[in-house]
């Protein structure tokens, strides 16, 4: 199971390595996810080996504190019905809270400090300057008294570091408030020694000894010290809260109250109390409080914040509607279906929370170094001290590098560079409407060199669409034709009758109602439409019923099949009038992802269960790699693993679910278009909208990201590499050059704020390419193309005809009947079928209805109709 805490008292990524180490050692700990950022664990865990209570204790016995985070129960919320209430809000607020009380403390402490460092800095450093502040060494003793008494009250102040340095020191678990504590603590110590010498010998009389030690006093230095750091802590903090800017707009987008339709009236009520099965009432302007289903009326959607598109959205009575949407335009009620944390935009949020507590692999290194580098740091403070004490510097100089070895070291440096940069590039994502779900997957996104993507509903929309009109009659042009195919075909609920009737609608043209329908799964339809019998669907539904197609015809269905069409053939009076070629559409956004998948030197795979045919077809004007047809969705799963034997670092991208287990398989998983589905278990990142582009920007993001971290690694490792040596006096011999205890406390502040401000430029990222479609997914529907097909003239034309015939039993009846017909001049053809007692007859010109019925009488047979 997974459980969630806060941690207190962690201050630098020492703290978090050792809060990481102190859990992962327990037995039944799988896998520990510390957080400096939010002060949060992520602990997975076998509850059967272990418990919450062994996790506390383990984090307490090094020296912080740990405790379940708080959820809201459905008891807690009042609603028994299982409305969870708006936790992730009341989360939000707590945490923010809390960073607000945090941040105004240290401002408090801050502002002090720096209050009396002033004066503090006056005194000790005045005189030196020239300042006729206490000089003279009638002053001395006064001077050392009040920088003690100002030091004092300024390490009182920032008495923090001293009581999690010192108690991280005593649990064995150092961190940088210890080393700040052990160098700070050292000059006051220091200072304090020599104030006693000095009014040692100003007792005896050695003023020589007194002016000595009254130079000697290194008060200012320990003060100075914490109170560089804690401005350098206050600025961090302050850039740190900005990572969670994307989350907290995010969270305001809820909106607070909500219109109920209660009772026969209207209702104000807050969001939070709304319950499954309410109606909500939205007018325009209005932000849509749960998640629902339109019950009555309609409106226009803008849906950006939530998907990213830029296009506003058309609902009405069926369609769902998401938290957070707005409607722009008109009035509609919806029930509501998700409430509380079961909401888009709470799974949204608790995405984006979780993934920017995750650890990218990248950041196993900091975590390493930073584990052990606080002992380390304090082991080359000791040596330094010893070392130059060896040498012959007296104990001023030896304590002086000593203590700047300690204050200029900065293990948060390290360990800030990695978790901020991936805190804003998730947030970042988010508001692009790509859900990363982890840190791994936001790195290895840019590593990714071959991306397989599913056909439907991912290349193309998954709407099938009219392509091309063929005209045979030329009675009729393609407006004319397409009115009657309309007409005939809106009785239906078939995907492709759908979309003929919704190219009609699309051109303005008038649908009409047949008086007789009747559909053949999976073959065609029948109807009647002003006196004329139609027939439509697919060849074999002509065959079946007798439906002669000439050789001209034939070939424009087989055409259309080999440009991967649908060919939808429409017979009137049995005379073949027209063939519409319906297809799914590719988006205009898959092709520019793929030219700019390519453009990244990225291989390209069409992978679909699709028939060969017309996966070629959909891939002939697009630039892929390699098309892969007739593939099951268990072996799609096949195909990923075979990519990645090759060494190839695949993602995958499909709808989520019946490309789960290749999802799953892949290095990185992205579903695409998953709308209100998005906690899809097999996915790593989820795209909120149908545009394959996002995930073109989701891989320039991981790019930015990781780049923006390894620049904060460099410059950390950097500055800690080059600034110990500096501070230990190594350059001192050659150069004469040695560093200020207040100088190093100074530049390892900056540092840190340095890294986080850096990791916060991804906030101004923006993709190289956008996408041409807008978020609109009918950008790339084609207008049909129009083919004229001069078929055989009418005289020249078969015609059929159908004669119901009475008194046939057996297939020798059959064969007299046949004989019979066609000995009629004028008749081509006549087959006839005895389980149905009825005669197909073809004829090259035009029979009298009499001859055909009296050859049939002649024959012995009694003739019933002829249609």
């Amino acid at each position: 199971m997974k459980e969630q805490f806060d941690v207190t008292g962690m201050t630098c990524a020492a703290c978090e390595a050792n809060v990481t180490k102190a859990v992962a050692r327990l037995a039944g700990v799988q896998d520990v996810n510390v957080n400096l950022i939010s002060n949060t664990m992520m602990v997975e865990f076998d509850p059967d080996t272990t418990d919450a209570k062994d996790i506390m204790e383990a984090v307490d016995r090094i020296g912080y504190g740990a405790t379940p985070k708080q959820t809201q129960t459905p008891e807690a919320a009042g609603a028994a019905d299982g409305n969870t209430g708006p936790s992730i809000q009341q989360e939000w607020d707590a945490r923010q809270a809390r960073l607000e009380k945090e941040q105004a403390g240290m401002k408090r402490e801050m502002w002090w400090s720096i209050a009396l460092l002033v004066p503090l800095m006056a005194i000790s450093m005045g005189p030196m300057v020239g300042l006729p502040i206490l000089a003279g060494h009638e002053w001395g003793m006064v001077s050392a008294i009040l920088q003690l008494t100002l030091t004092t009250y300024i390490l009182f102040f920032q008495r923090h570091f001293f009581i999690h340095g010192l108690k991280a020191l005593m649990k064995r678990a150092p961190n940088m408030d210890s080393l700040v504590a052990i160098g700070a603590g050292a000059a006051y110590v220091y200072g304090l020694w020599n104030l006693c010498v000095m009014g040692h010998a100003l007792s005896i009389m050695d003023m020589e000894l007194a002016h000595q030690m009254q130079h000697s006093l290194y008060f200012e230095s320990a003060a100075t010290i914490v109170t560089l750091v804690s401005i350098g802590k206050y600025l961090e903090a302050r850039s740190k809260a900005k990572t969670g800017d994307a989350l907290g707009k995010l969270v305001d987008l809820a909106p607070k109250t909500a219109t109920l339709w209660r009772d026969g009236q209207e209702v104000e009520v807050n969001a939070s109390d709304i319950l499954a099965g309410d109606i909500v009432i939205m007018k325009p302007g209005q932000s849509v409080p749960v998640d629902g289903v339109i019950t009555q009326g309609e409106g226009t959607l803008d849906q950006a914040a939530i998907t990213g598109e830029s296009v506003p959205v058309e609902k009405t009575v069926g369609d769902s509607v998401m938290t957070a949407t707005i409607n722009t335009n008109g009035t509609f009620r919806f029930r509501a279906t998700k409430v509380g944390n079961d909401t888009t935009l709470a799974q949204i949020i608790r995405l984006v929370d979780e993934a920017g507590s995750t650890k990218a692999p990248i950041a196993r290194l900091a975590d390493k170094v930073a584990g052990v580098f606080v002992p380390v740091v304090i082991g080359i403070a000791l040596v330094t001290l010893v070392v130059w004490l060896v040498a012959g510097k007296d104990f001023a100089f030896a304590l002086s590098a000593a203590i700047s070895v300690l204050v200029i070291s900065c293990p948060c440096a390290l360990g800030l560079a990695t978790p901020v940069a991936i805190m804003v590039g998730t947030g970042k994502a988010a508001e692009y409407g790509i859900l990363v779900k982890s840190a791994e997957a936001l790195e290895t996104l840019h590593e990714v060199n071959t991306i397989v993507l599913d056909k439907t509903g991912t290349i193309t929309s998954g709407k099938p669409a009219v392509q091309d009109i063929v005209l045979m009659d030329p009675d009729l042009d393609a407006d004319a034709f397409l009115q009657l195919a309309a007409s005939i075909e809106s009785g239906s609920e078939h995907p492709l009758a759908k979309a003929v009737t919704a190219l009609a609608k699309e051109k303005g043209l008038e649908i009409r109602t047949p008086s007789s329908f009747a559909a053949t799964g999976g073959r065609g339809i029948q109807a009647v439409l002003d006196k004329d019998r139609w027939i439509a669907g697919n060849a074999a539904f002509m065959g079946e019923e007798h439906i002669t197609m000439s050789p001209k015809a034939i070939g424009a269905v087989e055409q259309l099949a080999a440009d991967g069409q649908t060919p939808l053939i429409f017979a009137r009076n049995r005379r073949v009038v027209g063939i519409l070629g319906v297809a799914d559409t590719i988006r205009e956004s898959s092709r520019q992802a793929i030219r700019e998948f390519r453009k990244k030197g990225i291989q390209v795979v069409m992978l679909t269960g699709d028939n060969e045919r017309t996966a070629r077809a959909i891939a002939k004007d697009l630039d892929l790699d390699d098309v892969i047809a007739d593939v099951l969705p268990t072996g799609k799963e096949e195909v990923v693993r075979q990519l990645q034997d090759k060494g190839r670092k695949v993602a995958m991208v499909g709808d989520g679910i019946n490309d789960a287990p290749a999802l799953a398989r892949a290095n990185v998983g992205i579903a695409i278009g998953a709308g209100t589905d998005i906690a899809i278990d097999s996915a790593d990142v989820v795209l909120m909208k149908d545009d394959l582009m996002d995930v073109n920007t989701a891989i320039d993001l991981s790019a930015a990201v990781i780049r923006n971290i390894k620049v904060d690694l460099f410059w950390a490792f950097f500055y800690n590499i080059l600034g110990i040596p500096v501070a230990a006096g190594v350059f001192y011999p050659m150069f004469g050059l040695l560093l200020n205890p207040m100088i190093g406390s100074a530049a390892m502040s900056l540092s840190s704020v340095c890294v986080v401000t850096n990791a916060l430029t991804l906030r101004f990222f923006k993709p190289k390419a956008v996408s041409a479609a807008g978020g609109s997914e009918t950008a790339s529907v084609r207008e049909p193309e129009i083919k004229v097909i001069e078929d055989e003239s009418k005289e020249e034309q078969l015609m059929t005809k159908t004669m119901k015939i009475e008194g046939m039993s057996c297939m020798h009846c059959a064969g007299r009947v046949e004989s019979a017909l066609k000995a009629v001049p004028g008749v081509a053809d006549a087959k006839v079928n005895l389980e149905k007692k009825e005669a197909v007859i073809t004829l090259s010109e035009n029979v009298p209805a009499s001859k055909l019925m009296g050859a049939v009488e002649d024959a012995g047979y009694e003739p019933v109709s002829l249609s």
